[in-house]
């Protein structure tokens, strides 16, 4: 894949985060699902940062996560500052999370307007992990949101200071 055409994005959007950060989140996801790989859980965290960077690169545009990618979310979303410093390094819109709990909420086409906003910074959504909640997915994780269509996110620029262009 080729890189980014937006230079503030990376090539990579493990590249987001340092190493010592990525290692932490990735055990974030691996304690809350015991029997995942370490592989596994290093990949849905790369697909979160995937998202994190789509919604604050985009704000005002609906956007939610798969249940699988969700967990990744969860993850970096625990490591407070780290998350809080990631956003702001990703253009400032803090990308907060709104819980949806109802399985039925799930919908196509807002999981494939985010999917084409990844791809819009250069990076691809792994079909795998983007795709409908079931008994027959990739792999169960423990977080039970699906953030559509009640609950998309939808990120709100920070208001500008006073005086400040």
């Amino acid at each position: 894949m080729d890189p980014p055409d937006n230079p503030a994005v990376p090539a990579l959007a493990r590249m987001l985060i340092t190493d010592d950060q990525f290692a932490s989140v990735r055990s974030t996801v691996m304690d809350a699902n015991p029997d995942m790989s370490e592989a596994l859980a290093g990949h849905i965290v790369e697909e979160a940062m995937k998202f994190v960077a789509a919604c604050a690169k985009n704000p005002g545009v609906s956007l939610a996560p798969s249940r699988i990618v969700d967990e990744g979310w969860h993850a970096l979303i625990l490591h407070t500052a780290m998350y809080a410093e990631l956003c702001e390094s990703l253009g400032g819109s803090f990308v907060h999370h709104y819980p949806g709990y109802d399985p039925t909420n799930y919908d196509p086409p807002i999981i494939d307007r985010t999917r084409e906003t990844i791809a819009s910074l250069g990076w691809e959504a792994d079909p795998e992990l983007w795709g409908p909640p079931s008994d027959e997915t990739l792999v169960s994780v423990a977080a039970k949101c699906q953030h559509a269509p009640d609950c998309t996110i939808v990120i709100t620029p920070k208001p500008k200071k006073p005086g400040v262009a």
